[in-house]
C-alpha cells in the first residue's frame, strides 16, 4: 500500500530521533520537521489509526512493524541517495534536501539500481 510522502516524513523522522534519543514525543517531530503543535497532532492521529505509530499513556511514540518497515525504507533511501549527490561534488546541505525530494518517488527497481551502483563503487 503506497501511503503519502508526508506520512513517510514522519515515520521516517520518528526513527531517527529514535536513535538518538530514549524516549519520541510528539514536540520532538515538531522540533525534527518544523511544523505546527496541532498539525503533528492531527497526524499522529491518523497514523495511529491506521496502524503505523503507537502512542503509550506517557504519550511516548513507537513505530509499530508496518510503520518501521516503511521508515526503513524511507531513511535506507535518503542515507543512500544524499551520499551519492555528495560523492557527485553536490554541496551537503542540497544534498540532504535533494535526497528528501527523491527518496519518496523513486521506483523500487530504479532504487535498487541505485543502490547496486552505489555500493560497487564505494
Amino acid at each position: 500500500m503506497k501511503i503519502q510522502e508526508s506520512a513517510e516524513d514522519y515515520l521516517e523522522s520518528i526513527l531517527i530521533i529514535g536513535e538518538k534519543k530514549e524516549f519520541v514525543r510528539a514536540i520532538d517531530i515538531v522540533n525534527h520537521l518544523g511544523i505546527s503543535k496541532p498539525s503533528v497532532s492531527v497526524y499522529l492521529k491518523n497514523l495511529r489509526e491506521n496502524g503505523y505509530v503507537d502512542i503509550d499513556d506517557k504519550g511516548h511514540l513507537s513505530l509499530t512493524k508496518s510503520g518501521l518497515s516503511i521508515a526503513e525504507k524511507i531513511y535506507e533511501r535518503h542515507k543512500i541517495l544524499s551520499s551519492l549527490l555528495m560523492s557527485l561534488g553536490v554541496n551537503e546541505e542540497i544534498a540532504l534536501k535533494d535526497a528528501c525530494k527523491i527518496e519518496h518517488d523513486l521506483s523500487d527497481e530504479t532504487f535498487e539500481a541505485i543502490k547496486k551502483h552505489y555500493k560497487k563503487n564505494n
